[in-house]
Formats: structure tokens, sequence, C-alpha cells
């Protein structure tokens, strides 16, 4: 069984307000649940499934995948926005513990399909 791979940042939630609150999420990456997916777990209980691919793309270029848009902000952030039936959701990130945990997400994969 693999372990998971967890990592803490934190989000601003962008919103109207003229300063971003920041919350703490967690990141997660679990190659036995879903190989191609990173789960974005907020305060409260909300998650969000995001493909791993899709955060790497976004982290160079704007790219956009059924709900969600994710975009590069400047040379240090990276904004994630979500649509639902509910509205939009929309999250800035710092780039450097984003990419420090997708650089453990890839070292993992590869251990675990490196021959025995």
């Amino acid at each position: 069984m693999s372990p998971v791979i967890k990592e803490h940042a934190r989000a601003r939630l962008v919103t109207d307000a003229r300063d971003l609150p920041v919350v703490p999420v967690e990141l997660r990456y679990d190659t036995a649940a879903a190989p191609d997916t990173v789960q974005v777990a907020f305060p409260g209980g909300t998650e969000w499934a995001v493909g791993r691919d899709l955060l790497e793309r976004g982290l160079r270029a704007p790219v956009e995948h059924d709900s969600f848009r994710i975009w590069p902000c400047g040379r240090a952030q990276l904004v994630v926005e979500r649509h639902t039936a509910d509205g939009v959701d929309v999250v800035q990130f710092d780039c450097a513990p984003l990419i420090r945990f997708l650089r453990r997400t890839h070292s993992r994969a590869r251990t675990e399909t490196a021959p025995a």
C-alpha cells in the first residue's frame, strides 16, 4: 500500500475584501486512490480534486479543464478558479510549496513503478 503524500500550504481566498483572507489547506496525493489527482482540502471539509497535470501546466501558462481554470500570477503565485452551480471560487497559492509537493508526487510515482 502506498503512503499518502501530504503538504500543508496556505491559500488566499480571492474576494472583494481589501486584504485577501489566508486559510490553511492540505495538499494530498495517493497513487493507490487516484494517481492523476491532487486533493486540496480546505477548512470546514471542502475538498477539490484537481488533475496533477493541470496544476503543473497552470504553473507555466493559463489552462482550463472541466470546472477549473488555472493560471500563473506573476512569478510566485498560482490562481485556481473553480466553477460550480453555486458560483465561482477563486484561490491563490504561493508556487513554492505547490512545486515542492508536485516534485514529491513524481518521486513517489517513479519509486512505485521502478522494477524490483
